[in-house]
């Protein structure tokens, strides 16, 4: 059923819609069958995509204010009632909160779901102090948590769908950019499970996020470079899917990790925990490089920090020689 899938995927031009308000709407529509969810804002619905689930259900809506340890902790109390409290924010908030995230959430194991808009640098002319890049890093080192990082609308709906059938707390990034879309409606997701978007030989692919969008766009260009890499989508930092990692390290000289986030802790060091292990392949981790952001337009932030689609290619057609 995979290879089914993955043969046809779907990337078009960019829509018209943001992970954060495909979020919005996937969490307004799944809550119509569930009365249990009820969604935790803190002052931020116009950006994380919550405006939508504020217009159909005022009455589940918490306007927590500009106090998201408070929020965090509200929630946890919210879910020992028997609920399924989302707390949604930006990233860069959601680790004011961490310590909360960490006593009140994590060594409960409660059953909370922080939804965090606006990570890396994708958040763009909001600058440094507000591009969170240390997010995946910090919520994959919580025990019990599960992070996860979709890619494109009908994935975010699938991710949104499992997130709330999980029992558990989770921590799941959406973005601000408009975004191309990769998926077809039959594509089914699961927790802890990666996606091969394209069989490939010598060099492979494991990209999260936004970032896949722009993989495929490479991957693109690079068949008809004649190289062909295999691309996965790995939406799903923790648990990571270390079944799939050793056998593509079996099959593939070099790995390469694309994400917009620090090199230090995310998509990049997850794959690398897998591969020390005695799974040994060469990886490149093109990332933020352990630096701070600056403010500017997204795509010309990916191009300067070199996680854009060019670097890619350069990366790929290097590791390919």
């Amino acid at each position: 059923m995979q290879k089914k899938n993955m043969k046809q995927p779907n990337l078009i031009a960019k829509t018209n819609n943001s992970l954060r308000e495909a979020f919005g709407k996937s969490i307004t529509y799944l809550a119509k069958n569930n009365k249990k969810i009820i969604v935790l804002d803190a002052d931020l619905a116009g950006g994380t995509g919550c405006h939508h689930f504020l217009k159909k259900y005022p009455n589940r809506f918490l306007q927590c204010g500009i106090a998201e340890q408070n929020m965090f902790s509200l929630a946890a109390g919210i879910s020992s009632m028997g609920f399924i409290p989302i707390a949604t924010t930006f990233a860069v908030f959601a680790l004011r909160a961490f310590e909360q995230a960490r006593l009140s959430i994590s060594y409960s194991n409660l059953n909370v779901k922080i939804v965090a808009s606006h990570g890396g640098l994708d958040v763009g002319p909001d600058g440094a102090s507000a591009q969170c890049i240390e997010d995946l890093a910090c919520f994959r080192s919580l025990p019990n948590f599960v992070v996860l990082s979709p890619s494109d609308e009908n994935e975010m709906f699938q991710a949104t769908k499992e997130m709330i059938k999980h029992k558990g707390p989770v921590y799941m990034r959406t973005g601000r950019s408009n975004i191309g879309s990769i998926y077809k409606n039959n594509y089914k997701f699961k927790i802890g499970k990666a996606h091969i978007l394209n069989h490939g030989k010598n060099v492979c692919i494991f990209s999260t996020g936004m970032q896949t969008p722009i993989a495929y766009e490479a991957l693109l260009d690079l068949k008809k470079k004649g190289v062909n890499p295999t691309l996965v989508s790995v939406p799903t930092i923790k648990p990571l899917d270390t079944k799939l990692i050793k056998r593509l390290a079996k099959k593939n000289k070099y790995f390469i990790s694309f994400e917009d986030h620090n090199v230090i802790g995310g998509l990049g060091s997850a794959i690398s925990d897998v591969i020390s292990q005695g799974n040994f392949v060469k990886l490149t981790k093109i990332g933020i490089k352990d630096e701070i952001g600056r403010s500017g337009e997204a795509m010309e932030l990916k191009k300067k920090y070199k996680i854009d689609k060019s670097f890619l290619i350069k990366e790929v057609l290097k590791s390919s020689r």
